[in-house]
């Protein structure tokens, strides 16, 4: 498809010409779609619209203690900022696919986070016997600086994931985009709409007036969170030290859980690749293909399956490369009911993995298509030398070292068969006394196996057809098609080939690759879906250095480690500029370190929900979950900004020290668990989803916001206390 043009779009101009064709085709000719592409976007981007409805259901539902007027006013400040929002990825370049959409659903939970912070703090000001103008004028200026705060650390924290290296930034690059203008547009609309709408219909209070869900949720909070905060403010350091070690255990999942790159497509699809032994012909790598498909065509689930033989199907996946053509190759791809589960394909998968690998004949790979940027095999190990016979035998350690450990499955090693070549070999000496030249044997030879092309002619249907002078062909060529050979002389005589050469067999490498400008062998593994891939690697990784390497001759890893390394190249140092923006904007805003060092407390502490959340899930740590974790990092700083910038502010009116700490700790709980349990509401839907790509994203932020809300509302207050800023 042309780049920059939408595939629902070209699919309404292309199925009506398709249903014309069929309509022509003889009889004994058929056109089926195998596949299209089109159809799963437009049920993707269906289900991503549902999620989108589903997640401003919840945060509508969420909103409710602010009153049905605060709660419609905050309300509409979705579709503004994410109109603004697009309008501004759309000047940057950036189109609607599903990484951009699931940003906008994951800032959808996020750009409500502002106008509710504006709009609760304009009702307590209203509430405190103010006229709706003033209220949203003091309340909006007491506010301002905390909301721009807050915001430009959620826009961080999204940075490191813009300026990823390689092709995992390119990959992933549009969803971190799409929140940071959503979030941007939201603080625009929450400092100017917002309070501009509030004084039209926000209604004069009087002092202490209420909703009945207000009142409900301050009940709840005076009567549960007042008195574990004053029990944890008069024994802080012991606060302190449980809260630390909860943290401490959480790190020891980090090895429970391992880490994969990038998780397995859970489309109900896969492709089936047969190699048969080297130099077959189309018609017995035909016959293999065929017994292949009668065995997948006993799959319950099935609904199709389209098979090439001699090469390899069309690009049917984004980073899945089709094979030239080749003789002794083939290849299914199958594709199953579209309600298939990902755990019933991979059941699927392992069955007729085990089933043809009692198939004699041929080499049958079950591959099931994988997420990110493309990559030979999860396991690669490349050796770079010289001498082609030292690299063969240095492959085939590597090969059974592949093969011994556990977790690995279709090891290949393109050096493991010698193909064997027949060598023409001249007489020189001979031949020049004969007068024959050694041109005119290569050539006579040529012709009499390969042929030579003598032109082309237009046949009298117009077709193009080439003039191929050669010798009779039987079924099966023989040493005896070498026998009738005869080599002319410059005196027109002929001499039998057998007089002048000998026929010798010799064996030679498959390929000859490269890497750098050296020669290679990458000798590669896929491995078991019941297996990490991180840690086969690891094992194969230890073994490695039981391999001797002769001088001049290195490995190094491809495959997933590489892309790993790629993918986080220079990560370390974006992290840490991230860092120094963070502690740079928060000084700028409290002006002091104390207040700086209390609010980046809250990290650790949303690391922990975040874990335990992979943990029960059942999800590794994998790129898109570290994504999260430096999402949430920035999201739970904000949270933190509120109540620590609020106690500031009442410490400068004169309350004391501890009773600032608990005055800001009730005030500002409802905005901040309303801004908490809308974002959670705005990513359930993700979380949710088949999709193995995304939904770690949302576990992650889920578990994060979580746990940061329930440990920091006590944990921030108490380091509040331990380490007071100057005011």
């Amino acid at each position: 498809m042309k780049e920059g043009t939408n595939i629902s779009k070209v699919q309404e101009k292309y199925s009506p010409l398709l249903a014309t064709s069929i309509e022509k085709l003889p009889e004994n000719i058929d056109l089926i779609v195998a596949f299209d592409q089109a159809d799963y976007v437009n049920r993707r981007l269906g289900g991503l619209g549902m999620d989108f409805l589903i997640a401003i259901a919840l945060v509508f539902v969420t909103l409710l203690p602010l009153g049905n007027r605060a709660s419609i006013i905050v309300m509409v400040s979705i579709p503004l900022s994410l109109a603004i929002g697009l309008i501004l990825m759309n000047a940057l370049g950036y189109g609607l696919n599903q990484l951009s959409i699931v940003g906008l659903v994951v800032a959808l939970g996020l750009l409500v986070d502002d106008s509710i912070v504006v709009v609760e703090n304009i009702e307590r000001w209203i509430r405190d016997g103010y006229n709706k103008k003033e209220a949203a004028i003091k309340a909006t200026q007491q506010i301002s600086i905390s909301v721009i705060g807050c915001t430009v650390t959620l826009i961080i924290a999204f940075l490191p994931l813009v300026f990823l290296p390689e092709s995992s930034g390119d990959f992933v690059r549009s969803l971190p985009m799409s929140v940071i203008m959503s979030v941007l547009a939201s603080l625009v609309v929450s400092l100017t709409i917002i309070p501009f709408l509030s004084t039209w219909f926000l209604k004069n209070k009087e002092a202490g007036h209420s909703n009945r869900f207000f009142d409900l949720f301050q009940r709840g909070i005076h009567a549960s969170y007042a008195p574990l905060l004053e029990k944890a403010l008069k024994k802080p350091v012991a606060t302190l030290l449980i809260a630390g070690a909860i943290f401490f255990l959480s790190l020891g999942l980090f090895p429970i859980l391992g880490f994969s790159l990038f998780p397995s497509s859970e489309k109900p699809q896969f492709l089936v690749n047969i190699t048969t032994p080297l130099q077959s012909n189309l018609s017995n790598t035909d016959t293999l293909v065929r017994q292949v498909e009668q065995e997948v065509s006993k799959i319950p689930e099935l609904r199709n399956f389209a098979t090439n033989v001699g090469k390899g199907n069309p690009r049917i996946y984004y980073n899945e490369i089709p094979e030239n053509e080749r003789s002794d190759y083939g290849q299914l791809f199958v594709q199953l009911q579209p309600e298939t589960s990902a755990p019933r394909k991979l059941e699927i998968i392992q069955t007729l993995q085990s089933s043809f690998a009692k198939l004699v004949g041929a080499k049958v790979e079950v591959k099931n298509f994988e997420q990110g940027p493309p990559v030979t095999a999860p396991i690669e190990i490349r050796l770079v030398g010289e001498n082609l016979d030292t690299l063969r035998s240095l492959a085939g350690k590597v090969e059974q070292l592949l093969k011994q450990t556990l977790g690995t499955l279709y090891v290949n090693n393109p050096v493991s068969n010698l193909k064997t070549d027949i060598r023409v070999a001249i007489q020189k000496d001979k031949a020049r006394q004969l007068g024959i030249a050694t041109a005119d044997i290569d050539q006579t030879v040529r012709l009499a196996l390969a042929g030579l092309n003598l032109g082309s002619f237009t046949d009298p249907k117009g077709n193009e057809r080439s003039i191929l002078l050669t010798t009779p062909k039987d079924d099966r060529a023989t040493l005896e098609t070498f026998d009738p050979i005869f080599i002319y002389n410059n005196q027109g005589k002929g001499v039998p080939l057998s007089q002048i050469a000998d026929l010798k067999f010799e064996s030679s490498t498959l390929t000859i690759d490269h890497y750098n400008k050296n020669r290679s062998v990458s000798v590669s593994s896929f491995v078991d879906a019941n297996y990490l891939t991180d840690r086969v690697l690891n094992q194969v990784i230890d073994k490695l250095d039981e391999i001797p390497l002769p001088e001049g001759y290195r490995l190094s890893l491809g495959g997933e480690y590489e892309t790993k390394q790629e993918s986080f190249a220079g990560f370390d140092t974006i992290i840490i500029i991230t860092v120094f923006l963070f502690i740079a904007v928060l000084i700028l805003l409290f002006r002091t370190f104390k207040s700086t060092i209390i609010v980046l407390s809250v990290i650790p502490l949303g690391m922990v929900g975040a874990l335990i959340a992979l943990w029960i899930t059942g999800n590794s740590l994998s790129f898109v979950a570290i994504i999260g974790l430096i999402a949430l990092a920035g999201i739970e700083v904000k949270t933190s900004i509120l109540l620590v910038d609020f106690t500031n502010q009442l410490r400068k009116e004169g309350v004391e020290l501890d009773t600032a700490i608990q005055q800001s700790g009730e005030i500002r709980f409802l905005p901040i668990v309303l801004t908490t349990i809308t974002a959670i509401g705005g990513l359930i839907p993700v979380a949710l989803s088949t999709n193995p790509l995304i939904s770690p994203l949302a576990i992650v932020l889920i578990g994060g916001l979580i746990s940061s809300t329930i440990l920091s509302r006590i944990v921030t207050p108490v380091l509040y206390k331990l380490l007071p800023p100057k005011i």
